[in-house]
């Protein structure tokens, strides 16, 4: 089973950019991005690359992230 941890500080954020976690991202309750990796974050959003040429920008304040271990 999958290790699933929420991300909430800088550091947890910046760990999973160092190791590529794939994370998991909801919005309102409903998982709006799954399997992507960090690429890029600062104070209000998050920017998770799921491809070569996909990229999504996910806000903070809005939205709940979390890595995906196995």
């Amino acid at each position: 089973m999958p290790i699933r941890r929420p991300l909430l500080t800088e550091q947890d954020f910046q760990e999973a950019l160092d190791h590529q976690y794939r994370i998991r991202v909801f919005q309102d309750d409903h998982l709006v991005d799954s399997g992507g990796v960090i690429i890029r974050f600062d104070d209000l959003t998050v920017i998770l690359q799921s491809s070569v040429s996909e990229l999504a920008y996910h806000s903070r304040k809005d939205c709940q992230f979390f890595e995906i271990r196995k």
